[in-house]
């Protein structure tokens, strides 16, 4: 559930992201990172994509690991609201997980249902591409 740079010639941890802190619905991360140059607001970025199975789209800055984007990719993704994008919240970088799915607020009695995505996640092993042509990105999906 983590996305995390290393210093080259150290060896050292340079940053990290955490997606799902505390996955309570076996999203893993695993998924490819897509890196790409672009501009963004008028300035030349190295820039890493990724497309979590938790159904967010992640754009961080992959030099210093400022996250830029993150957005559902699936708009039916139900376990959380959103992902706090204000860099002055105590809550930057993390998703708004709803009560109602989520298997650790409902107790370990409790059969959560109504999940989205599923286990499987919105993406899984199928590769996502950048096209620098179109520059878009193309995200093969599941919606179970």
């Amino acid at each position: 559930m983590t996305i995390f740079a290393r210093d080259v010639d150290t060896g050292m941890a340079k940053w990290l992201y955490q997606m799902t802190p505390h996955d309570e619905w076996d999203y893993d991360g695993v998924n490819e990172m897509i890196l790409t140059e672009q501009q963004i607001d008028g300035k030349d970025r190295k820039l890493l994509t990724h497309f979590d199975r938790n159904g967010f789209g992640y754009t961080m800055d992959r030099v210093t690991g400022e996250l830029l984007v993150a957005e559902k990719y699936d708009p039916t993704v139900n376990w959380a609201t959103e992902v706090v994008m204000d860099p002055k919240s105590d809550k930057y970088g993390r998703p708004q997980v709803v009560a109602q799915y989520s298997t650790e607020q409902n107790g370990e009695d409790t059969n959560t249902t109504g999940v989205c995505p599923a286990a499987l996640g919105t993406k899984d092993q199928q590769p996502a591409a950048y096209s620098p042509k179109t520059e878009l990105f193309y995200v093969p999906t599941n919606h179970i």
